[in-house]
């Protein structure tokens, strides 16, 4: 029977962020108390909890979200175990298995320091991992902030965001400037098989990325 497996990360007030990134709130607007029905207002960077990243995002004329269809969210994913990759330590290309999926899901460990301090201490992918997948034409989906070190860690040399020098982003680059996509923040991948479908939605919108319901379908 096939089954639907949660990969979200839950959209909330005050969840952590990427540093740099907007705060995140969920607040009152309308209240059944005072109106008679509910509606609230979020506040929340395009890059908010489990997200998608478009082209656009690193790529000065990549693909905005609303240019794709539905269907290219849906991916056959293959995850990849990198659990022993400590602390800013890169994930060679040596990982990359060979496959005839489409996305390739790093689980990294690091989905459970989520709001640590240790959280931006994240694996990553090294330059050459990332141009592998991008040359098999490898959607990438991540447990972690980030395929690329994260703004402020040692491995890092770009801007304190991590999004805006092109020198700290070289997995984005590689992957956005193929025209393929990254999930990043996944959790709950220790319920998943190593073969799955994963289904990761975005709203439909003119933007660089936005929170999606992940789910593996298996």
């Amino acid at each position: 029977m096939t089954r639907l497996v949660d990969l979200t990360r839950p959209v909330e007030t005050g969840m952590p962020t990427y540093p740099g990134d907007p705060d995140v709130a969920v607040t009152p607007h309308a209240t059944q108390e005072a109106d008679g029905y509910r509606v609230s207002r979020l506040e929340l960077g395009t890059h908010t909890g489990t997200h998608i990243d478009a082209p656009a995002h690193t790529e000065r004329d990549g693909a905005t979200l609303d240019s794709f269809d539905a269907e290219r969210f849906r991916f056959d994913a293959r995850l990849v175990d990198c659990r022993g990759v400590g602390a800013n330590e890169a994930i060679g290309s040596e990982a990359v298995p060979e496959t005839d999926a489409e996305m390739l899901v790093f689980r990294t460990g690091w989905e459970a320091e989520w709001g640590t301090d240790r959280m931006t201490e994240h694996p990553y992918l090294a330059p050459e991992t990332a141009e592998r997948c991008a040359d098999a034409g490898y959607h990438v989906g991540i447990d972690a902030l980030s395929p690329d070190p994260t703004g402020g860690n040692e491995a890092s040399d770009g801007d304190a965001d991590g999004h805006s020098d092109e020198s700290g982003v070289p997995a984005h680059h590689a992957l956005l400037g193929a025209g393929l996509l990254i999930v990043e923040n996944l959790t709950n991948l220790g319920a998943v098989p190593e073969r799955f479908e994963l289904l990761a939605l975005p709203l439909c919108v003119d933007a660089d990325g936005a929170p999606v319901r992940a789910v593996a379908r298996v």
